[in-house]
């Protein structure tokens, strides 16, 4: 098995356009980009809600001075056999947050309000131990496969994600696209590429022919827009964005 920081290069932060990668390389790279792009807002104590194996931690904690710890919580059973590598601070059952009201500034949740059978409820106890005005960073996939099955429960349209988290208190609310056609053209390729079954040879001549493809419409599709007006017709791998107490 990998280290921890060396599943986080290959996974997260460095990860390559190569066949072991190809199904994940836009979606890892949609989502340090978007937290890259919005770590200045954090501050405090962060708290990493389903925080598996915490793979932004050193990067938020290197580049922001005014983050002074980092905090995360999951899942005593990993629901992914990668997450076995690193135990959370602080175990949860997916609804109770074990800390006390008002506790962080910052609560960030890459990918995890998809699996909330009750979005809402954990919403609202990420409000509880946020203090006023603290900031809740988040990412949903749009564009992906059945995983983590059976706890794969949603995928958000921006405007039902903006009214679940409305409803449970929050205000500012600002969520942006990851992706549009061509992104979800080339994650497509990627998905089909690396899920359906193929021959080793066939899987060999397809990679040829997908990578440059993949590139191509990588570089056609912003990597992170700015703040985007949803209309009919529009199409988007992901969302993320930040939500205030």
């Amino acid at each position: 098995m990998l280290s921890r920081q060396d599943t986080i290069k290959q996974f997260y932060t460095d990860i390559q356009l190569s066949p072991a990668y190809f199904d994940l390389y836009i979606v890892r790279r949609n989502i340090l980009a978007a937290v890259e792009s919005n770590l200045h807002l954090f501050k405090g104590n962060i708290l990493d809600v389903g925080c598996g194996i915490m793979p932004y931690k050193e990067i938020i904690l290197d580049k922001n001075k005014n983050v002074s710890s980092y905090t995360g919580v999951d899942f005593e059973s990993p629901v992914n056999d990668q997450y076995s590598i690193l135990k959370p601070d602080m175990y949860w059952d997916g609804k109770t947050i074990p800390m006390a009201d008002n506790s962080v500034e910052t609560v960030i949740a890459t990918e995890v309000f998809e699996h909330c059978a009750d979005p809402e409820l954990v919403m609202k106890e990420i409000l509880r131990v946020l203090k006023k005005d603290g900031i809740l960073f988040f990412t949903v996939p749009f564009f992906w496969y059945l995983h983590l099955v059976p706890y794969d429960e949603y995928r958000y349209t921006p405007f039902a994600l903006k009214r679940h988290l409305t409803n449970s208190g929050f205000r500012d609310i600002q969520i942006y696209q990851q992706g549009g056609w061509d992104a979800s053209l080339a994650q497509m390729i990627s998905l089909w590429y690396s899920r359906r079954p193929l021959s080793g040879a066939k899987r060999k001549i397809l990679y040829a022919i997908f990578k440059p493809l993949v590139k191509y419409l990588m570089k056609k599709d912003p990597l992170l827009p700015g703040k985007h007006e949803f209309r009919d017709g529009d199409m988007v791998t992901g969302l993320f964005g930040t939500a205030y107490k």
